[in-house]
């Protein structure tokens, strides 16, 4: 059977969102620190959820693995990590349970019922993800930085991305629990009954019809009247023809 495209979507998006934060929960660029005091002008702190790191324009250095207990310990970096780390976990198991509803090459049709529930927890994923991300942008000038010049990084958009591809493809895969219902609906309709009937139906009773016979005595040949509807019109006989018809007969030498 071929595979619905509401599955097709959403194994798609699923996937895609899933690696988008996994890139944003690793990298260290949630947002960077410019112009900072005391340091050179072409230095620019990079700060993630696990790691920090020490860039410079002029060059391609970096120094990644900077210890700032000030930073790592704010609420909402403990928070953002728990959150990060149960969306990918849940996204790994929705994709797993969603695969077994949608195998549609050993079924001659798929789960809908379990694909629904692996959308419905894809779309849980999602919104895990997004709140950190839009929690952090909303607070992140208020973080502790002994600098003004704070801009977002990367992995605030891929974050944001990869939570919004998570909830769009949860939600559609999710519509499998409907489309489950309906299925169950259709198949208790009233048609069923109808069907059935048909491929079964009942034997004719047979109607004995009287006959009519000419002796009451005798034969069993049934008899036919003339106002009934199923006579046929009968052939005259040779004789009948010229009954009507005037005939004058000449007189033989032998009749005189």
């Amino acid at each position: 059977m071929r595979t619905p495209g509401i599955f097709i979507f959403g194994l798609v998006l699923a996937p895609c969102g899933l690696l988008l934060d996994l890139i944003s929960t690793v990298a260290p660029s949630w947002r960077t620190i410019n112009n900072i005091p005391g340091e050179t002008s072409d230095l620019v702190l990079q700060q993630g959820l696990w790691d920090i790191c020490r860039t410079y324009t002029s060059s391609r250095d970096i120094q990644c693995n900077q210890p700032n207990t000030q930073y790592f310990n704010t609420q909402i970096i403990q928070i953002a990590r728990g959150l990060m780390l149960a969306s990918l976990i849940l996204n790994a198991i929705a994709i797993g349970v969603a695969s077994v509803g949608v195998r549609c090459w050993t079924n001659s049709a798929p789960r809908w019922i379990v694909a629904g529930i692996g959308g419905l927890l894809i779309f849980i994923s999602g919104v895990l993800a997004i709140i950190p991300v839009a929690w952090y942008t909303h607070i992140m000038s208020s973080i502790t930085s002994s600098s003004t010049d704070i801009r977002a990084g990367y992995c605030l958009v891929l974050g944001f991305i990869g939570g919004i591809l998570e909830v769009l493809g949860g939600l559609v895969m999710s519509i499998g629990l409907c489309l489950s219902c309906g299925e169950r609906n259709r198949k208790e309709s009233p048609w069923t009954n109808v069907v059935r009937s048909t491929r079964n139906p009942s034997s004719p009773q047979r109607m004995t019809v009287p006959t009519i016979s000419r002796n009451s005595s005798a034969s069993s040949v049934p008899y036919y009247s003339k106002d009934t509807d199923m006579d046929l019109p009968r052939a005259k006989r040779q004789q009948d023809r010229f009954v009507n018809t005037p005939y004058r007969a000449r007189p033989y030498d032998s009749d005189l």
